[in-house]
């Protein structure tokens, strides 16, 4: 089948390069021509596992081509994917413009019947607003051509999203026709052979279905946040916890896993986008404005244990507006979460801001990520190629994203390198770490919390808390 794709994104990249390697020909159109020729040497501006090696070859085998002209990927494509960015506007409304600008440059290009099919998550009703701009686009050049717009949202989890595209759990379709449905079904085939289903509906339903999916994820984020700031002060172990709740069939493991917050492109943009739909329809979402509200203050609650730890202890060496000044503090992991370079929304951006309010010299690593942060925080932080150099007189680690790397260090080494380490008769640790994610320990001697960094088989535990390992 004949495909085009405009915009050459996350979404519309994984897209592109996943019908290409089913058969399909696709062209992948942006307006942006420096990356358009870029993606053409087979050079991926964003770093997603897989996806480099699947353009080049696609590119290699003739199915998958990139171009800035709009029209021509219009005229030679069946099925026209909308894939452009839905930035949030001030009062949390997604932002329609590139998505309206692509539906009008297809009505100006297009010379018979079409599909248009929408990737990037919309408020519902938008198909309409799509419609009507082609309609209008063609009216202008009176011509009468026959289309159809539905919506297909896409579920990707950044670092895994290959694996999503080619074995989704499900492939959602918003179509008010049976041509256009039939159609966008034998597109999908191929990827559902092991019989997930192929979800056809009304596109409404579609639309809401991406946000309401969406919304459920971060709000299980959320809860489970809430529960281990709970068992962290009243004595229970989140891990036990979890494991507990999470073996329930009706709730399970995923997204189970408490942390510093969401982030990303995707959560807060849509809790918030849904948020402000719901209000222009006269309805009041209460519990994902707490949701919302919850993993806002979540992002500070390092940076608090951080504070109470130097202040409880007359660490802290600045002024009382600068309490970490003098202080230096370790990062591990920049990007919102693993297997990703993607900075946007990340936690990492307000602890950081913070720390450095506070006086704090920071110094970071991330596996993939540098290169974005550089463009979030530009001088104001060193960036560190090797994780262990961050820790030379570091007087605290904060460990914000769970890469693999961090899961098993060597903690002599880590020993070593920080400015304090404490000694707990056989067990030696870092003077203070921070575990951004998962689990808090429960409360216990301060030789039984620092065992927990002492065995390699507990040091997963380690990553599945949020805690901090000091002297005492």
């Amino acid at each position: 089948m004949n495909i085009s794709v405009i915009g050459t994104g996350y979404v519309g990249l994984v897209a592109g390069a996943c019908f290409a390697d089913s058969g399909n020909d696709v062209i992948c159109a942006d307006i942006d021509e420096k990356k358009i020729q870029r993606l053409t040497r087979g050079e991926i501006p964003i770093y997603e596992p897989g996806l480099e090696e699947l353009v080049k070859r696609n590119i290699k085998d003739g199915r998958l081509q990139f171009t800035t002209d709009i029209t021509y990927a219009v005229k030679n494509s069946l099925v026209c994917f909308i894939a452009v960015g839905t930035p949030p506007g001030e009062d949390g409304s997604a932002d329609l413009k590139y998505v309206l600008e692509a539906a009008r440059d297809i009505g100006k290009a297009m010379d018979g019947y079409r599909i248009m099919a929408g990737k990037s998550t919309v408020p519902v009703g938008t198909a309409d607003k799509v419609r009507a701009a082609i309609r209008e686009e063609l009216n202008k050049r009176s011509k009468n051509h026959e289309f159809d717009v539905v919506s297909n949202p896409e579920f990707l989890k950044e670092g895994a999203a290959l694996d999503d595209f080619m074995k989704p759990d499900r492939v959602v379709i918003g179509a008010d026709s049976s041509k256009a449905a039939e159609i966008m079904r034998e597109l999908y085939a191929p990827f559902v052979r092991t019989g997930k289903p192929i979800l056809i509906m009304d596109i409404r339903s579609a639309e809401m279905t991406k946000y309401a999916a969406n919304a459920l994820l971060a709000t299980k984020i959320s809860f489970i946040n809430e529960i281990a700031n709970l068992c962290e002060a009243a004595g229970a172990d989140i891990d036990n916890v979890r494991r507990g709740i999470g073996t329930d069939s009706r709730i399970g493991f995923e997204f189970l896993f408490p942390g510093v917050g969401y982030g990303g492109s995707c959560f807060p943009k849509d809790v918030q986008a849904i948020i402000r739909t719901a209000g222009e329809h006269g309805y009041d979402m209460k519990v994902l404005k707490s949701v919302e509200e919850v993993n806002c203050r979540q992002k500070g609650v390092v940076v608090d244990k951080i504070l109470k730890y130097f202040g409880a202890r007359g660490k802290g060496q600045g002024a009382k507006d600068k309490p970490l000044e003098g202080n230096t503090i370790g990062i591990w992991g920049l990007s919102f979460k693993p297997r990703t370079d993607d900075m946007r929304e990340a936690p990492s951006i307000t602890i950081i801001n913070r720390l450095l309010d506070l006086g704090a010299r920071i110094k970071a690593h991330d596996p993939e990520a540098m290169d974005e942060a550089r463009k979030v925080f530009g001088n104001r932080i060193e960036y560190i190629q090797d994780n262990y150099e961050v820790l030379k007189g570091a007087d605290a680690l904060a460990v914000i994203t769970e890469w693999n790397e961090f899961r098993r260090p060597n903690f002599e080494k880590m020993r070593n390198l920080m400015k304090s380490p404490v000694t707990s008769h056989t067990c030696v640790a870092p003077r203070f770490v921070v575990a951004a994610y998962a689990k808090n320990t429960p409360h216990s001697s301060p030789s039984s919390r620092l065992g927990l960094l002492c065995s390699d088989a507990l040091y997963a535990q380690l990553f599945m808390s949020l805690c901090i390992i000091s002297s005492f």
